[in-house]
């Protein structure tokens, strides 16, 4: 592995971190303190300023430089962490949603600076598959270092333990990043640029007639506001429901945490070879349709309150085949988005498909945020009831589209892979 994949890998770890906090601790560390599931899915709302992204990246990309900004965001994650382990999450839940929000914040703007660097820096079909790769490797096993591996251990190490390994790892980083050499070389961009590309973030409606006459566009942003709302409310409330019967906190911090996240990274790898040998279409009716036979399997598990082995067993399989066929139809996902924004005249490929990308991250957040709720108002049947009906429409909206619709051609695209 070259030096641009390793600086690529860890830049996209540390990114992963905030979101492994959210997904997989928070939920199960608050639920563990009382905190009702409603409000716990509220938290979902934090990760807002990743919809925000499209509105700033013009300026992140105009003004200043790629090293400044990524250590300037690593460095105020670092400072967030330590301000954090100060925090009690029992008795300062609002305090503690205050820091996760200036994380994601924080964060947003580096992915925006990393994926800079990674189209500057990546050269070549050899290297940018390389280096989608390492994107989606690098971000899941972050997620899965903050979301499995600490939950196995905060009842041990404490919560403030946690937040300060966090920022010395966040602060490693930016001394890493300021150092490096790769990034040797870069220009500042003049003043006028970064006034510019601000009076673009305030006035995006001018691009807007723009971007949605790009073929296919329409059919695509109703695809990415919808194809994970079944199975995001599935996966982030399967796990809270194993917590009040089955589980404890420790075992859904290995075996959700940590395993499920392993098969998920799985099916986004597989999915690039898959690709190079079958069309989209064909892939996607079949993935489809196994997803929502999948949330069958899981649901018939909600009539099972009594814990048992084999209800572990079972559990653990269900959550590592959704994962797994998740993390394949988001790569999938985001084939379909890069083939529509090649589509698009070269002057607003990139604004066109970031405004896809911020459409799927507020699909996928709308939902999910609401899933608590919904559980604590009609129960978990109904609701599951609910995430299959929706996870069904998705796969008969997928399944016209390839044998009619927008992607009846094969699509024969990098695939730009899940971050």
């Amino acid at each position: 592995m070259n030096d641009k994949l390793v600086f690529l890998g860890l830049l996209y770890f540390v990114q992963g971190i905030p979101y492994g906090l959210q997904s997989s601790l928070l939920p199960v560390y608050l639920r563990g303190a009382g905190h009702s599931l409603t409000r716990i899915s509220l938290t979902k709302a934090l990760f807002f300023p990743w919809v925000l992204k499209v509105l700033w990246a013009p300026l992140v990309d105009r003004a200043g430089t790629k090293r400044r900004w990524l250590v300037g965001t690593v460095t105020g994650l670092a400072m967030t962490c330590l301000a954090s382990a100060s925090l009690s999450p029992d008795a300062q839940f609002l305090g503690v949603a205050g820091a996760l929000l200036a994380m994601n914040v924080l964060a947003s703007v580096q992915d925006i600076a990393a994926d800079g660097a990674a189209v500057r820096l990546l050269r070549g079909q050899g290297e940018l598959g390389l280096g989608n790769t390492v994107q989606v490797v690098g971000y899941k096993a972050g997620s899965v270092f903050a979301g499995g591996g600490l939950l196995a251990v905060i009842d041990v190490a404490g919560w403030g333990w946690m937040f300060t390994l966090l920022a010395c790892v966040y602060g490693g980083v930016a001394l890493f990043v300021w150092g490096a050499p790769i990034l040797d070389g870069e220009l500042s961009k003049p003043a006028g640029e970064g006034r510019r590309a601000s009076k673009d973030a305030l006035r995006p409606w001018r691009v807007w007639r723009k971007l949605m006459s790009v073929p296919g566009t329409p059919w695509t942003v109703l695809y990415v506001l919808t194809y994970k709302l079944g199975e995001q409310g599935a996966m982030s409330m399967f796990p809270l429901f194993l917590l009040d019967h089955h589980m404890t906190s420790r075992e859904l911090g290995f075996w959700n945490g940590i395993i499920a996240m392993g098969f998920s990274i799985a099916g986004s790898s597989i999915a690039g070879l898959l690709l190079s040998q079958h069309s989209i279409g064909l892939i996607m009716r079949r993935v489809f349709v196994m997803r929502t036979v999948g949330m069958i399997f899981q649901s018939s598990l909600l009539t099972i309150l009594e814990p048992s082995p084999l209800m572990k067993g079972m559990s653990v399989l269900s959550m590592s085949a959704q994962h797994f066929l998740g993390g394949l139809i988001t790569t999938l996902t985001f084939t379909v988005m890069m083939h529509c924004t090649q589509r698009a005249e070269e002057s607003i490929q990139a604004t066109h498909y970031s405004f896809l990308a911020t459409l799927e991250v507020l699909g996928k957040l709308s939902f999910s945020a609401l899933a608590g709720g919904l559980v604590d108002s009609v129960g978990f049947a109904i609701a599951y009831l609910l995430f299959f009906t929706l996870s069904a429409i998705s796969a008969l909206h997928v399944w016209k589209a390839t044998l009619t619709g927008p992607l009846k051609e094969p699509v024969n695209t990098t695939s730009h892979a899940e971050k």
